[in-house]
């Protein structure tokens, strides 16, 4: 829905409003319909009373002198008595449950005949007939008698309650969605490829509980991690030694040229995936962020390959020096360049670009080589996965890619691996761009 708030705080908020809402108007109704019958019978007793001592008076009282009593049963309590008129008008009574209650006690009461109407020739009041002699009269009495007196004083002590209820239950929502917002914030924090500080281990129960066991999660998790770190890099270091010691073998081995040369390739090939075990055992955290100007980066990047003999287009945009690992993500970026040079080849100069687009920086490496299937291109980006078609071969670890992600996520960003129009394949890595450092829109 639109306009549904996303957050437990908020959502969890209206509904409690919102109930207790619901609830306040179900208790004055369940009020309305509880007063009704208590009111009609006070209602009924005053008007069998006034048309009672008022058809009495007139019956008792001396002829000369009702014209009197009339006039003072006017002023002194406002109650008229009229005689009724062949062609009078009487509007019918109102349907409504407490005029009908009155009606049926009144002719009860006084009898089948009495007759009720709030309006007779057009004035409005609450008229009651009588019987004299066989003569009908009316009794009118103010209308106010049938108005209820709205008790303002208490809907407002109703609405003060409420506002505090209200307040309440946003205070209570709050104290138990300020620890969770805390635990998502630093889940995410885990997900880009950082160690969170833990979470304050306070609040209800629960949620210390779980606060309790994320912190021991968070601290297992960076024990896991660097032990991993430790052991590659052990075993990648002890590996070093006997590898030096093999080449040296192989080149005083005496052996053919071609064998030699295949022997040495493979130690070479060896070497290199200790590399990259050793890349993506390193902690891209360790590096501090440095205000780094991405273009003159990627242009001296560029540079060193041009110098080897590699074609590489450049189309860097002039980006405001930003906070980055420069380390790091120039080793991502040699990475999908080392990688587009393996599958491409030399089929077209590959294509190394810089841009920012909204809040976000984009640095992409494209080439014309076979590309990557839609359906794998997240897979193709986890540890130790090559593919077996397409891009895919024997060698290396698997490592290349899922060194490049991590970075990313290391940056706040993401890798991204997309079709390109024409042929080939984009590596692009998106990194979040601040609002205090938002670059301008130009393009060298």
């Amino acid at each position: 829905m639109k306009f549904w708030p996303s957050t437990l705080l908020w959502r969890t908020f209206l509904l409690v409003a919102a109930l207790m809402v619901l609830s306040m108007l179900a208790w004055f109704e369940i009020y309305s319909v509880y007063q009704n019958e208590p009111r009609a019978r006070q209602l009924t007793e005053l008007m069998e009373s006034v048309t009672n001592l008022t058809r009495s008076a007139l019956i008792n009282a001396h002829p000369e002198r009702r014209r009197e009593l009339l006039r003072e049963l006017s002023d002194r309590e406002g109650i008229h008595v009229y005689a009724v008129e062949k062609n009078e008008v009487v509007a019918p009574l109102p349907d409504r449950q407490l005029l009908a209650d009155v009606l049926a006690d009144l002719k009860r009461k006084l009898g089948p005949k009495t007759r009720m109407t709030l309006e007779r020739n057009g004035e409005r009041a609450v008229f009651v007939s009588f019987h004299i002699d066989g003569d009908e009269y009316w009794v009118a009495l103010p209308s106010q008698r049938l108005e209820q007196k709205i008790p303002w004083q208490w809907l407002g002590w109703g609405s003060a309650a409420l506002a505090l209820s209200l307040a309440g239950a946003y205070l209570i929502m709050f104290r138990v969605t300020r620890p969770l917002k805390a635990l998502s914030s630093a889940a995410s924090e885990i997900g880009r490829g950082k160690m969170p500080q833990p979470v304050e281990e306070r609040g209800p129960g629960e949620i210390a509980t779980l606060a309790h066991a994320f912190n021991q999660m968070t601290t297992d998790l960076a024990r896991l991690d660097s032990d991993r770190a430790l052991i590659l890099a052990g075993i990648s270091h002890d590996l070093r030694t006997p590898l030096a010691r093999l080449r040296m073998g192989i080149e005083m081995s005496g052996a053919e040229a071609t064998i030699q040369e295949g022997m040495v390739a493979d130690v070479e090939e060896m070497d290199k995936t200790i590399d990259q075990f050793l890349d993506f055992a390193r902690e891209s955290s360790g590096e501090a962020l440095q205000d780094t100007d991405l273009k003159a980066l990627l242009a001296e990047l560029a540079a060193q390959y041009q110098r080897r003999g590699v074609a590489i287009d450049s189309e860097l945009a002039a980006i405001r020096p930003l906070p980055i690992r420069p380390r790091a993500l120039r080793r991502a970026v040699t990475n999908l360049i080392d990688n587009a040079l393996f599958y491409a080849g030399d089929r077209e100069a590959l294509t190394l670009g810089l841009r920012s687009v909204r809040n976000e920086i984009q640095i992409d490496v494209a080439d014309r080589g076979p590309g990557i299937p839609a359906a794998e291109t997240e897979r193709i980006k986890l540890p130790f996965t090559r593919l077996d078609a397409a891009r895919g071969n024997a060698s290396g670890a698997g490592l290349g890619l899922a060194i490049v992600e991590r970075i990313a996520r290391g940056h706040g960003g993401r890798l991204e691996l997309l079709a390109r129009e024409g042929g080939g394949l984009i590596a692009r890595i998106t990194i979040p761009v601040t609002a205090s450092s938002k670059p301008p829109a130009k393009t060298a």
